[in-house]
């Protein structure tokens, strides 16, 4: 019970913490992949817990969205909050199934409109 009420206050924190690792790890993602083939010539392989992070990102901003949709003093916050995390998880689902070329400027471009969503949240719209 504790943890719900620690996360529900501090929803918005995490929530731009989540984001700024994923975009993080988005830029990082080439040299890692870079630095492990070149250590490893005779095997190229991508370590998968790796890979499989932007998943895990994925599901901590979703639950922080939940809990900062709850604590929100404006509705209209919930709509940018919920249309947001829909644009970074299509972003991210079609990068894994490469079924669109688009380009990856616009994965950054919607982890960081989540960040700025949630910066602005914890500004301007807690009660």
């Amino acid at each position: 019970m504790k943890l719900i009420k620690y996360l529900n206050i501090n929803s918005d924190t995490f929530g731009i913490l989540a984001c700024a690792l994923c975009i993080i790890h988005c830029i990082a993602t080439p040299f890692v992949f870079m630095a492990y083939s070149y250590s490893n010539i005779q095997q190229i392989a991508n370590p998968i817990w790796w890979k499989n992070l932007d998943f895990i990102f994925l599901i901590i901003s979703f639950v922080m969205i939940y809990f900062s949709t709850q604590t929100t003093s404006k509705g209209f916050m919930k709509y940018f909050f919920w249309l947001s995390w829909l644009l970074l998880s299509m972003m991210i689902i079609n990068e894994k199934i490469g079924l669109l070329s688009v380009p990856e400027y616009m994965t950054y471009g919607s982890a960081a409109l989540l960040t700025t969503i949630h910066l602005y949240n914890l500004k301007y719209c807690q009660c």
